[in-house]
């Protein structure tokens, strides 16, 4: 991870790279959000399942 930022760092110019780090960091929240919501509608099918 330090060498992927170090090599964007010197590579890329510093708005472009604040660019890709800040849209990096938005969609690991976006599939971490849709992996919590899937797992918690996973979790609830399986106990309302098992009431039946």
């Amino acid at each position: 991870m330090a060498l992927l930022f170090t090599l964007a760092a010197t590579l890329l110019t510093s708005c472009e790279a604040i660019e890709g780090i800040f849209k990096a960091g938005m969609w690991t929240g976006v599939i971490i959000v849709v992996a919590v919501v899937a797992l918690i509608i996973w979790i609830i099918s399986k106990v309302a399942g098992g009431k039946k």
